[in-house]
């Protein structure tokens, strides 16, 4: 081991990648076609990608080159993440005296900041990574050198590396839905027994019976009926189309967030979506929809969160949905797409209140909890005092 000597470029990139994965929460980004550097990732940094480029640049057309390519692979991971800018910090180690990377102003404008290090001292020269990241200085000193540096680092970074990968796997592992499968028995149940004790569930007197939404009746004092109208369905197909949803929309909702915060959410979300349609209607109205619209919102805020694995869903298929089934709402007679507004932020604020796991901050949710009162104060006393 004694005789072993490590690069004192390899041991700067260690150091580097140590500080980035195990203080920063950083992680690797595979890239294929990449060679001689390294991407890593954090989209909750001011600088949502760090690049090490362990490449020699012999001169400025080279490194405009680079900063060209680097700046087209950001905008490929922007559009996968649901980023609205990517801004990259590339550290270039490997610089010919010819470059003078302190000079090109532009890559500024790209969103690209490059800085050239031979050790760990320079990187005092660039004020504006000392303000991002004020400690990466102290924290790459270490007693150790050579080879049991090396290895120190290498295994940090790959317990850091597999506590990340757990975290992931226990966010998105499967797991048997047994609140989503209990709310559609519900649905269920009332919806056969308002054609066994009614007269079914498109007769106004069956519905106001089993606790649809009525205004006049809420505004007298019945406010169950802001939640009991959730769990009741007009015809069959309102029935069929509202639990399909459920099934598919709250088995993945309820393995992200677990059992207690998706009925949160889904409860709460079908308040908001009631709240919001005593603004807007006299009639009465009943069904789930408010709460799956809720159900939306709480994914689009947990998908922004994990957006390196969500980013393109989101983009792709959840925004569309909301989009298409909005203006499906407004275009079509019948259809409470106030209850489906109200739900949709009550179910953002409300995913934001509970938090999402490993990522929302004790600040996030108060945040969250202040804006979801808030809003209720603004529901109630449109609805009931204006």
């Amino acid at each position: 081991m004694d005789g072993l000597i490590v690069d004192k470029q390899d041991e700067l990139v260690m150091k580097l990648l140590h500080y980035f994965i195990t203080e920063e929460g950083y992680n690797p980004i595979v890239l294929h076609g990449a060679k001689n550097e390294i991407w890593l990732e954090n989209l909750d940094n001011p600088y949502k990608i760090i690049r090490i480029v362990t490449n020699y640049i012999h001169n400025d057309e080279q490194l405009n080159f680079d900063v060209l390519r680097a700046n087209q692979i950001a905008k490929k991971i922007k559009k996968k993440t649901f980023c609205f800018k990517i801004k990259t910090l590339s550290i270039f180690i490997n610089l010919g005296d010819n470059v003078h990377i302190l000079d090109n102003e532009e890559y500024k404008f790209n969103n690209i900041d490059c800085i050239n290090l031979k050790n760990m001292e320079d990187i005092s020269r660039y004020r504006f990574v000392i303000d991002e990241f004020p400690d990466i200085t102290r924290n790459t000193k270490f007693p150790e050198d050579g080879f049991e540096l090396f290895a120190k680092l290498s295994r940090e970074i790959s317990e850091k590396s597999g506590e990340d990968a757990k975290k992931a796997e226990d966010i998105f592992q499967k797991r048997k839905p047994i609140m989503t499968y209990i709310l559609i028995g519900i649905n269920t149940i009332l919806f056969v027994l308002m054609y066994i004790l009614g007269n079914g569930s498109d007769d106004a007197i069956t519905l106001l019976k089993f606790g649809a939404s009525y205004p006049d009746f809420i505004r007298a004092g019945e406010y169950y009926r802001l939640l009991t109208s959730a769990f009741l369905h007009i015809g069959f197909l309102h029935f069929l189309f509202n639990n399909y949803a459920l099934y598919v929309i709250g088995s993945q909702l309820e393995s992200f967030f677990g059992k207690t915060k998706y009925l949160i959410i889904y409860l709460g979300s079908a308040i908001f979506g009631n709240l919001m349609s005593l603004l807007f209607t006299n009639s009465i109205s009943a069904g789930a929809s408010g709460a799956i619209f809720g159900l939306l919102g709480a994914l689009l805020y947990f998908g922004y969160h994990y957006r390196v694995y969500l980013g393109t869903v989101v983009k792709s298929q959840i925004i569309p949905l909301i989009i298409i089934n909005l203006g499906i709402g407004f275009a079509m007679s019948g259809v409470n797409n106030a209850a489906h507004i109200g739900g949709l932020i009550g179910g953002c604020l409300l995913a934001m209140t509970v938090g999402v796991k490993y990522k929302s901050t004790k600040s996030d949710q108060i945040n969250g909890a202040v804006m979801t009162l808030i809003y209720a104060a603004f529901l109630i006393y449109m609805g009931f005092f204006r």
